[in-house]
């Protein structure tokens, strides 16, 4: 079996390498790729292969652009951190999908499941990963409309440092400094917010992942972080968020 593997962190596609082989020792991996245009470059050159295990986040971009330049006839298995918005797109189109860090168990049900359906065939898959990615991108919103005295302006998603909520109201600062009031609550900013770029670490702030200078072990199971954030608790992950910040930190 041809495998080819899109994925640009390489411990990880050697990690789903090796737990190929222990599946099936004659599995070879044809290619690695790491990149939305490396990809697209490949299977524009002719490249063919049985299966293509396919991350979502890559450095250039999202992999779900991959097929609005190409159309593979290949089956696919993605693979993604934790993110609740692609799994939902993944889980109503009834894409198959890995989370990370992909367990032998779960790669092995994958791997079987594609050996049984191979030759089936699956005429509306670019059709199911369309309707995927306008779910899965629809989702995030990339920029706020903020209002700075008497003028309004727009604000681009990856411009913010983070989001506070102080005495009920919420508000937006920039990079730059800069502090607005937004009408959203903490709780619809996580629903709306690309979750590979913010991460909410307790009740009063969701940051940015550029805005994290260093991160360190606080008392009582918690973590500190370093970054430039109002006075008080607001800069520490809540012990019942650290694993999942970890992991996020991590994907």
């Amino acid at each position: 079996m041809n495998i080819v593997i899109v994925e640009d962190e390489k411990l990880s596609a050697e990690h789903l390498h090796l737990l190929l082989l222990k599946i099936d020792p004659t599995v070879q991996v044809i290619q690695y790729l790491d990149s939305v245009a490396a990809t697209v470059k490949a299977f524009e050159s002719g490249l063919q292969a049985d299966l293509l295990f396919l991350d979502i986040h890559l450095a250039d971009g999202n992999s779900f652009e991959i097929f609005s330049c190409i159309q593979p006839e290949i089956p696919i298995i993605f693979t993604t951190a934790y993110d609740n918005y692609a799994i939902q797109a993944f889980k109503q189109n009834s894409i198959d999908y890995l989370l990370k860090p992909i367990s032998l168990k779960e790669l092995t049900f994958a791997v079987e499941k594609f050996k049984k359906q191979r030759h089936s065939g699956n005429k509306h898959l670019l059709e199911t990963i369309t309707l995927a990615y306008q779910q899965f991108n629809n989702q995030y919103k990339t920029r706020f409309l903020v209002k700075s005295g008497q003028s309004i302006t727009t604000i681009q998603a990856d411009e913010i440092h983070h989001f506070e909520t102080q005495d009920s109201i919420s508000f937006l600062v920039t990079n730059a400094g800069g502090r607005y009031i937004i009408d959203y609550t903490l709780d619809q900013l996580e629903k709306i917010l690309l979750p590979k770029d913010f991460f909410r670490i307790n009740r009063k702030v969701i940051l940015h992942i550029q805005a994290i200078e260093k991160a360190s072990t606080y008392f009582n199971g918690r973590l500190s972080i370093s970054a430039k954030l109002p006075e008080g608790d607001a800069n520490i992950v809540s012990r019942e968020r650290v694993a999942d910040f970890k992991i996020w930190l991590d994907s």
